[in-house]
């Protein structure tokens, strides 16, 4: 019995790591996919000054790299955007933010062609480009942090077009803020903590 056991976990181990090889030669380990995404910040701010950024579409691209059938890492990248500051809904300056996100994913293989994953990571956002308005400025003097570290949350899934090529549909949530500061003094923290859903597709080699 013992040796029968033995005999069926091995053949298992094989017949998947045979699954896996021949997935991988066929497929391989990476993926690429190029999205456009809907930028949705929730905007919220514990200033007195109400502040906000506007939302917008923005491209990304990312890099994912499957280290079994089932988990991967993806590596979540964009250029720097440019964002209006308001306050109050009116503009008073502008920002440029590039918030690169690494996320270790979970892909489900057990709903024929379609294949929905999860992930969770960690994000980094560096602010740079601040510009307020010279009648803000001379008024409050205001600044940001340039820095972000937080959490991130994703749902998506992959459908295949043809052979290596996905539509891919994903809704991210990033926890994204800043300190905000008025002549040197903390005035409050501005949480952009966007909704970031998006559509492209998905190449896989």
């Amino acid at each position: 019995m013992k040796k029968t056991l033995l005999a069926v976990a091995a053949l298992c181990a094989m017949t998947s790591g045979a699954a896996f090889a021949q997935q991988s030669a066929a497929e391989g380990p990476l993926m690429v996919r190029v999205r456009a995404v809907h930028l949705d910040s929730a905007n919220k701010d514990s200033t007195p000054l109400a502040l906000s950024i506007n939302n917008k579409f923005i491209p990304e691209l990312d890099v994912s790299y499957f280290f079994t059938p089932n988990i991967a890492a993806e590596l979540i990248l964009t250029y720097p955007q440019k964002q209006t500051i308001r306050s109050a809904g009116a503009d008073i300056g502008s920002l440029k933010h590039l918030p690169p996100t690494l996320l270790a994913q979970y892909h489900f293989t057990n709903f024929g062609g379609f294949k929905p994953y999860v992930g969770a990571g960690i994000n980094y956002t560096r602010f740079s480009g601040v510009r307020f308005n010279s009648a803000v400025q001379g008024a409050l003097g205001p600044s940001i942090d340039k820095n972000s570290w937080g959490g991130a949350l994703q749902v998506g899934v992959d459908i295949p077009l043809a052979k290596n090529l996905y539509l891919n549909f994903d809704v991210k949530k990033v926890y994204i803020s800043t300190d905000v500061h008025s002549f040197g003094a903390k005035v409050g923290t501005f949480k952009v903590d966007p909704v970031l859903a998006g559509v492209g597709l998905g190449w896989r080699f």
